[in-house]
């Protein structure tokens, strides 16, 4: 008997996995709590952020150190998602500390603290990557059309339970490959776990635009692992339509 041709490889791309070491973000690990509970624990602590604020708008020290001592590990964490190299992170978030310091009178306190700082690091890291990576072509004008209709946010993220290691370098690889844009916004909803409306506020942009872009962002993400696995595949001599025979050739 013949046996059955051998199914192709999977291409299906990856969702996106915890970047190595570092921690996730506080959606990507489970889903965020509902109700009342979660909505008074926000409350609270932007509240006590505000509080900070106030004091070290007033001279004191201590209070500015106590937003760096809350807010520091989450902004490295965002930062090195986008940069990738730790050394470079901590040193966007230092620098995006100084900022926050020099501007604390002009804090607006319809924000919280932390959207305030992470819309500063998300800034810098954009500028960083965009002095530091050349134009590839997986990058896409903002005005083009969406050609699809927009993902329901509503569905989990793509960072939960995946493993680390390999896979996780060469999801990096491939986010390194879209435009900045791209990346901050799907390293803030994939890995950070942040709600549209809270991305919008961070990257300067409306709710629409944000939802647009991570769309694009998730289609341009898995066109290039498909491309890399191709190439990859190629490389093994795993491709291509000999490689297809070969597979398919009954045994003596």
């Amino acid at each position: 008997m013949t046996p059955a041709p051998a199914p192709p490889p999977d291409r299906s791309p990856k969702p996106l996995p915890d970047p190595g070491p570092v921690e996730r973000g506080r959606g990507a690990v489970a889903p965020r709590a509902e109700g009342a509970s979660e909505a008074r624990a926000v409350e609270s602590s932007a509240g006590a952020d505000h509080d900070a604020v106030r004091r070290a708008q007033r001279g004191d020290a201590a209070a500015f150190e106590e937003l760096v001592r809350r807010h520091e590990r989450g902004a490295v964490r965002v930062a090195l998602n986008l940069v990738g190299r730790r050394e470079d992170a901590e040193d966007l978030v230092q620098e995006a500390f100084l900022r926050v310091f020099r501007n604390l009178e002009r804090f607006d306190f319809q924000y919280e603290f932390s959207t305030w700082l992470y819309r500063i690091v998300t800034n810098q890291a954009i500028d960083w990557l965009r002095r530091r990576r050349p134009a590839h072509s997986t990058t896409a004008r903002e005005d083009d059309e969406p050609e699809i209709e927009l993902p329901d946010v509503r569905t989990p993220a793509p960072s939960r339970g995946l493993e680390l290691g390999e896979e996780a370098a060469r999801v990096r690889e491939c986010l390194s490959a879209l435009a900045p844009h791209f990346q901050a916004v799907l390293v803030l909803r994939e890995m950070e776990g942040m709600a549209c409306t809270e991305i919008a506020d961070i990257v300067g942009a409306t709710h629409v635009t944000v939802r647009w872009r991570l769309h694009r962002g998730r289609k341009l993400f898995q066109e290039e692992w498909e491309r890399r696995e191709r190439l990859n595949e190629q490389e093994l001599g795993l491709g291509g339509p000999d490689a297809d025979a070969a597979r398919q050739e009954p045994e003596d």
